[in-house]
């Protein structure tokens, strides 16, 4: 690695021209070099769930060619139910091998923003409601992705927590619900993890826009925390050139090919020019980029090389996949399903979508992705007659964003939208009954049914760009779900989703649900191999779940998915923070799971020296199987009813027990009180 003293004698040989090309994009996702002094240039990709496939240089159009398929990863919501550290470090470490393989130095992700509501359309992308839950799986992603000399960039710094005007929304929220809450996982991103590079939000933050704000990006991360990583805005993000250069952001992207008229371009060089700006404020931004740089070894030559679409990379897609799935109900046992039936129908266009290429800017070009049909068929194989019907449809709604949308995703108003056309509506309406009573008709010559449906992601559901309008089911679902139930009430049903749905017109005559979020190039595997006991379910929900949109504070005392302002009047209490402290009971609470085996806590003790919480757990049923030990600290009268403090997943063979031990990575306050839950 080069000498700070070497990085300041690059700087002073620049000239202006030079230094302005590093700091705006020069490509959609590439900024310019300086070939004269060896200074590559630096190389985006989006990529939460994988490397997203190549794009020409100043248009939205894809390349085309067959080298940019990839590994898909589970979502980080399915992440996150594994509660599972190790899984995080190995989910950022495929990603970070991924990205050096394909070329590219600065992974866009993860994103840790709050799943305040439901509703965001990106919450898929997001790994809880609690900050601590995020910001423990983020610390090991980011180092699992920086070992391969690529820098992860967590984002959206700041309380990004809607896509509903997100290019505009100003954000109201206090101090002490972000430090508590929002900025959390974003601190020890930077203080635990060392992360490279943060970007900035579209949306404003108490009166200034995100990718900007001289406070919280100079006072607070600059400052207070010390991040001497590089800052990139969203693409687009920016809106004046003054408040650009004067803030900790370093490169200014954007979708548009007019590279030199971004606001850190030409603007910018007319304002230096002019003496009003001093060009000592872009000298700290290159500072910045070379100090990335050279820590990812561009500037030296010694550097990983990275490979992509492995065995390895496919197996650990599969090993979060199976460990995210949540079994939610599980009534007279009802699963694990016998792998020697003769007979299976599956019904739902879930069983049959393909997730990968949808979602905005997580879409992906995925070497193959296993639907639930096709996992349960092999997993089954010849000897199991399996029948599949569509059951309901989502025709009407394809198509919505052509493949160039990002082009003009600074405009909303862009999209196409069908839902007023009466017509169109009509003949869907028609469809689906048709469809429904089709599966119906069936479904009554068959023992064996399993129903897949859920989300998917088209705009309006879980995608970049829109939020959910409500928690219910689309399509019609709930219907089809309700008849299926009542010709065979021992009916399996699979959704899939980033986050809650409503399940109360028929949760209570179901036996048996899953939550299976989306799994990645190997989900559907995952999956089969859940429904028919080759792997027992240990996924929990990272987040509430609840009945209707009252029960979720940014709905019942907050405000969401407003266009001009939104305030957080919830404060500190989100998720089952205020579920808790105002005694609504959800759907399924944080922290919920099912297992086809039981355990038991025997309740431990403190640890002060060590910061660790100790205690035994008996695996007391039939099955071997993992379970997540969950470490509560007892809030006192004026704060939250509880806090996660630490988790463990372990393994344990049945009838045998074993002792767990939970670190409290933020150390054991004295006084307080702390239990186990499992």
């Amino acid at each position: 690695m080069l000498s700070n003293e070497k990085l300041e004698e690059i700087i002073k040989e620049l000239t202006l021209d030079e230094k302005l090309s590093m700091i705006h994009g020069a490509e959609l996702f590439k900024t310019a070099g300086v070939d004269r002094l060896n200074i590559p240039p630096l190389v985006f990709s989006d990529g939460p769930m994988g490397v997203r496939l190549e794009f020409h240089p100043d248009s939205w159009e894809k390349v085309g060619l067959s080298d940019d398929y990839i590994t898909y990863l589970p979502c980080n919501s399915a992440l996150a139910a594994t509660f599972n550290r190790e899984l995080a470090f190995e989910t950022g470490s495929v990603l970070g091998e991924e990205a050096r393989g394909r070329g590219k130095d600065v992974i866009l992700g993860p994103g840790v923003n709050i799943k305040r509501s439901p509703l965001c359309g990106r919450n898929f992308e997001y790994f809880s409601e609690d900050p601590y839950l995020t910001k423990e799986l983020a610390v090991e992603y980011i180092k699992g992705v920086q070992q391969w000399d690529v820098s992860a960039c967590i984002k959206h710094f700041l309380v990004n927590n809607q896509e509903t005007a997100r290019l505009e929304v100003d954000t109201i929220v206090d101090d002490e619900a972000l430090r508590q809450i929002y900025m959390p996982a974003f601190y020890d991103a930077v203080k635990r993890a060392g992360v490279y590079s943060l970007m900035g939000s579209y949306n404003k933050i108490n009166g200034r826009f995100g990718s900007q704000h001289t406070h919280y990006l100079n006072d607070i991360l600059r400052d207070e925390w010390g991040f001497d990583g590089l800052v990139v805005s969203d693409w687009g993000a920016i809106h004046d050139t003054r408040e650009a250069v004067r803030s900790g952001l370093d490169v200014e992207m954007s979708v548009t090919p007019d590279f030199d008229e971004y606001y850190l371009a030409n603007p910018l060089k007319k304002l230096i020019e002019k003496g009003i700006i001093a060009e000592e404020l872009v000298d700290k931004k290159i500072k910045n980029i070379l100090v990335l740089m050279n820590r990812l070894n561009m500037l030296d030559g010694e550097r990983k090389t990275g490979t992509y679409n492995t065995d390895d990379h496919r197996h650990k897609a599969l090993m979060v996949a199976e460990e995210s799935i949540v079994l939610l109900k599980n009534d007279r046992n009802l699963l694990p399903l016998d792998k020697k039936i003769k007979k299976l129908l599956v019904i739902g266009e879930n069983a049959e979508i393909l997730h990968a290429l949808g979602g905005g800017s997580a879409e992906l070009k995925t070497l193959y992705e296993i639907s639930p049909l096709m996992g349960i068929k092999k997993l089954l194989g010849g000897n199991c007659n399996v029948k599949y019907a569509k059951g309901y449809s989502r025709d009407i709604y394809r198509g919505n964003l052509d493949e160039k949308w990002q082009e003009t995703s600074l405009d909303m108003s862009s999209i196409i939208r069908v839902d007023n056309d009466t017509e169109a509506l009509e003949k869907m309406a028609l469809l689906r009954k048709e469809l429904r009573e089709e599966a119906l008709e069936l479904a009554k010559a068959y023992e064996n049914i399993i129903f897949v449906g859920g989300l998917d992601h088209v705009p309006g559901h879980d995608s970049e760009g829109e939020d959910r309008k409500n928690i219910l089911l689309p399509y019609e679902q709930d219907i089809l779900i309700s008849e299926l139930l009542k010709i065979n009430p021992n009916t399996i049903i699979v959704l899939t989703g980033g986050g809650a749905v409503n399940m109360q017109k028929w949760i209570n005559e179901a036996s048996a649900v899953i939550w299976g979020w989306y799994g990645g190039m190997e989900g559907g595997t995952a999956l089969a191999k859940t429904l028919f006991g080759d792997v027992n379910p240990s996924g929990r929900l990272p987040e509430t779940f609840y009945h209707d949109l009252s029960e979720c504070s940014a709905h019942a005392i907050g405000e969401y998915g407003n266009t001009d302002k939104v305030v957080y009047k919830d404060g500190i209490y989100v998720g089952y923070r205020y579920v808790d402290k105002f005694g609504v009971t959800p759907q399924f609470p944080f922290g919920f799971g099912l297992s086809y085996t039981t355990f038991e806590c025997t309740q431990g003790t403190l640890d002060e020296a060590n910061n660790e919480f100790i205690c035994n757990i008996t695996n007391t049923g039939d099955r071997d199987g993992k379970t997540s030990v969950l470490l509560y600290m007892k809030g006192k009268a004026d704060e939250p009813v509880k806090v996660l403090a630490g988790f463990e997943k372990v393994f344990i063979k049945s009838k045998e027990s074993k002792q767990v031990k939970i670190s409290v990575t933020d150390g054991i306050i004295k006084g307080r009180e702390y239990f186990a839950f499992i």
